[in-house]
C-alpha cells in the first residue's frame, strides 16, 4: 500500500491537500491519508467493476426469478457502500502497519532469493493460503450461534448479481477480506505483485456473483465459479470456497452446481 500512498504524496496530497510544514512520513498524516485512498479505491473498485460486469455480462434474465428481491440491485449497492467504509478501519490499521515496515513486502525482484520463480511460487501460495483461509472463516460465519449477527445479510440476495459481491456486513466483509492482508505478515511478497493480486481478488469476488454459469468442462471439479457459489446462496451449506473446491471436497461441502445439470436458476425461470 505504501506505493499507492507514495504516488498519491508526489501528485496529488503533498502539493495539493497538505501544508508544507507535514511531513509525509508523520503517522497521523499516513492514517488519514490510508482512509482516504482506501475508501476512494474500494468504492471506485466495486461501483468501476460491478457495473461493467452486471451492463455486460450478468444475464438480467435471471431479475425474473422468484428469489430475485425488488429493489434488489438498488439495495446490494446501498448495504454495500454503508459497509466498505466501516470495514475500512480495521483495513487501515493494517496497511499502516505495512507502510511502517512490519510486513514481508519488498520492492525488487532482487530481493526475493528465487527471483522471478520466487514471484511464480508466492502467487500460487497467495491463492492456496488465502482460499484455505477464506474456506474455514466462511464457513464458521454459517455457525448457528454466528450466521444471524453476520452472515446472513449477505445471504438475502438468493440470486445475487454483481453488486451483491461487496454487500457483506462490515464484520463478515473484513473477516473475508483479513487473508488477503495477512499474508504478506507472514510470508515475503512484492509490493507490485501484491497490487495485482488485490485488484485480481475484487474482480473474482465480483465474478462468482456475476450469474455467468459457464465453467470449462475441465474445470468444473477444480475451480469454484458463479455456478458452485450461486447454489451456496442458494442452499447455504455447500460450496464455502473462494477460488478452489478443494477445501469443500476435504471438508464434505462440496455440491456439484444445479446450473449444470440443468437444475439451476434457469430452470425456475422456465416454469
Amino acid at each position: 500500500m505504501d506505493l499507492v500512498l507514495n504516488a498519491a504524496d508526489r501528485y496529488v496530497l503533498t502539493p495539493h491537500v497538505y501544508p508544507g510544514s507535514w511531513p509525509e512520513d508523520g503517522p497521523l498524516r499516513q492514517v488519514l491519508s490510508l482512509l482516504l485512498l482506501t475508501n476512494l479505491g474500494a468504492t471506485v473498485l466495486y461501483l468501476s467493476l460491478a457495473s461493467f460486469s452486471y451492463f455486460f455480462i450478468f444475464d438480467h434474465k435471471l431479475k425474473e426469478h422468484p428469489h430475485f428481491l425488488q429493489n434488489q440491485v438498488r439495495r446490494e449497492i446501498r448495504y454495500a457502500l454503508t459497509s466498505l467504509p466501516v470495514i475500512s478501519l480495521p483495513t487501515v490499521a493494517l496497511f499502516f502497519a505495512e507502510v511502517r515496515g512490519y510486513s514481508q513486502l519488498y520492492d525488487s525482484v532482487d530481493e526475493c532469493p528465487l527471483g522471478w520463480l520466487g514471484i511464480f511460487i508466492s502467487t500460487v501460495s497467495f491463492l492456496l493460503f488465502t482460499d484455505m483461509c477464506i474456506y474455514w472463516i466462511h464457513r464458521f460465519l454459517h455457525h448457528k450461534r454466528v450466521y444471524k449477527l453476520f452472515h446472513k445479510p449477505h445471504h438475502i440476495w438468493k440470486i445475487p448479481t454483481p453488486f451483491a459481491s461487496h454487500a457483506f456486513h462490515p464484520v463478515d466483509g473484513f473477516l473475508q477480506g483479513f487473508p488477503y492482508h495477512l499474508y504478506p505478515f507472514l510470508f515475503p511478497l512484492h509490493k507490485v505483485l501484491y497490487l495485482l493480486l488485490y485488484l485480481f481478488v475484487n474482480i473474482w469476488t465480483i465474478s462468482i456473483h456475476d450469474g455467468d454459469y459457464r465453467v470449462p468442462t475441465a474445470l468444473t471439479s477444480v475451480i469454484n465459479g458463479a455456478a458452485h457459489h450461486t447454489d451456496h446462496h442458494l442452499f447455504f451449506e455447500y460450496n464455502y470456497g473462494q477460488y478452489f473446491t478443494l477445501w469443500d471436497r476435504l471438508g464434505g461441502s462440496y455440491r456439484h452446481p444445479s446450473a449444470l445439470m440443468g437444475e439451476g436458476p434457469q430452470k425456475q425461470l422456465q416454469k
